[in-house]
């Protein structure tokens, strides 16, 4: 008899709610877009998110296939932004709405937190900036002081969602304290953050490896949905519940997000310790680390000039690679990871035809996340044995071969690798599965493999090696 599990994923700008079974299979899933304010970016409303969320599990929940019972439906979990926090009084209720990662008024805070942690901290994450959850506590605390009187706890935004399943807004677990400050080492709260930074330690959660069960569906809802004794697992962070999804969970192991940046996730047997802060490590429920980073550098560029055509584009970069010119796709001023330079701009061959330049900027990213991992290895001591590939950039097949070629390791490509699907494998990772590396095996599944083409790895040895002197010589490196 097969079991089910519910995973949920609460983004910017919407909700998706998907139930999968023990193998993996999607069963069912709904979403939704939220309404939003202007300032959506800055701050939201919770109640809004739990709203939809309840709507879209009631809507799965009511129209469930007559072929499964409601009882083999074992646990839930729910996946986040990573430094969005929400400050509850002692009744479990908002204070202030949630403010966002992407809110850049704590930027002053974020930059006196990270000196202070870099004083107080030998090895260990010091990257703190304006969307880290820290910077926002403060950033509430110094504008608000009025309201920090009624403070009763501080929550990330997954654990909103976990305790109005759950009623147990007190636990959280590694991936969304490593932006407030927890010690993922040591795994305690360090005394800086109540000593130096001010915050109390009575506003402060109980940290849990990712997986752990830490309630039952409430009573209210268990009784509306019919579904009694549903275990609520502890919510995770966006990016590693992709990662959890792309199967890329024990070490060696790497995933790449292609979307509208890049971000790189994976497994080291220890952790990584960037002295130029381009990546950090999350902490996995198994005691490996998952270092990563997230480039500005992504497919953005597609969207916003080739998106005419595109098939046929990807049809003419299968005929002209390796293109032998040098092309960086930077949307925006400034790259963050693998390369800390504020004031790098993208560039690309002058009077060069559109089919070759979007060939070459397929490249050029293939370049950037090859330097991202020659940084990991060299960081790490371990070896990349495996890329794991999502998002919408691999949807490109001579995209794909550019990449295991530049990277000479094979390419996986996830048959299913979103957040929501990463949440209901965490649901499942030690509800029903003893790990979350028996779960990632059992759940997930590779749709295709594309192993390096040994005449584009020579081409593009030599190719990589000119695009990272035309960096150097810009100052970028």
């Amino acid at each position: 008899m097969s079991k089910y599990f519910f995973g949920l994923d609460v983004g910017t700008q919407g909700a998706r709610v998907v139930l999968v079974d023990e193998n993996g299979e999607l069963i069912a899933s709904d979403s939704r877009k939220f309404q939003l304010t202007d300032k959506f970016r800055e701050e939201q409303s919770p109640s809004v998110w739990w709203n939809d969320c309840e709507e879209l599990l009631s809507g799965i929940i009511q129209n469930l296939p007559t072929n499964i019972d409601k009882q083999d439906i074992v646990a839930i979990s729910v996946t986040s932004t990573s430094g969005t926090v929400i400050p509850l009084d002692s009744n479990n209720q908002p204070l202030h709405d949630a403010i966002m990662y992407s809110d850049p008024r704590s930027v002053v805070q974020g930059q006196r937190i990270k000196a202070i942690a870099e004083k107080r901290i030998k090895n260990g994450y010091t990257g703190f900036n304006s969307s880290s959850g820290i910077s926002k506590m403060l950033w509430f605390v110094e504008t608000f002081p009025e309201k920090a009187e009624a403070i009763s706890l501080w929550i990330h935004a997954s654990d909103y969602l976990i305790g109005k399943l759950s009623g147990n807004y007190h636990t959280t677990d590694y991936t969304n304290v490593l932006k407030s400050a927890y010690d993922l080492e040591k795994l305690e709260w360090p005394n800086y953050v109540t000593e130096d930074i001010g915050i109390k330690e009575s506003w402060l959660q109980n940290v849990v490896p990712s997986g752990t069960v830490v309630g039952t569906l409430k009573m209210d809802l268990a009784e509306k949905w019919g579904l009694q004794d549903l275990k609520v697992v502890v919510g995770m962070t966006d990016g590693c519940a992709t990662q959890m999804a792309s199967g890329a969970v024990k070490p060696g192991t790497w995933n790449t997000t292609i979307g509208t940046t890049l971000v790189i996730k994976g497994v080291t047997k220890s952790n990584v310790i960037d002295p130029l802060g381009r990546l950090y490590s999350h902490r996995h429920p198994e005691g490996y680390w998952m270092p990563g980073g997230a480039s500005n550098t992504g497919a953005d560029w597609i969207s916003m000039e080739f998106s005419d055509g595109l098939d046929q584009l990807n049809e003419s970069a299968e005929k002209l690679i390796p293109t032998a010119e040098l092309a960086w796709p930077l949307w925006q001023e400034g790259e963050r990871y693998p390369i800390m330079a504020p004031q790098a701009r993208g560039f690309a061959p002058e009077n060069i035809e559109r089919e070759k330049l979007f060939a070459a900027n397929l490249e050029g990213v293939a370049f950037i996340e090859k330097l991202a991992y020659e940084i990991i290895e060299e960081l790490s001591s371990e070896k990349v044995e495996a890329v794991y590939s999502a998002g919408g950039g691999s949807n490109s097949d001579v995209w794909l071969k550019i990449r295991a070629s530049v990277l000479n390791v094979p390419i996986y490509k996830c048959k299913e690798a979103s957040g929501a699907f990463g949440a209901a494998i965490m649901a499942a990772s030690n509800t029903y599965y003893n790990s979350l590396i028996e779960a990632s095996d059992k759940m997930t599944a590779i749709e295709k493999e594309i192993l390096p083409d040994q005449d584009l790895v020579e081409a593009y040895k030599i190719q990589y090696q000119e695009f990272k002197q035309k960096l150097t010589e810009l100052k970028y490196i």
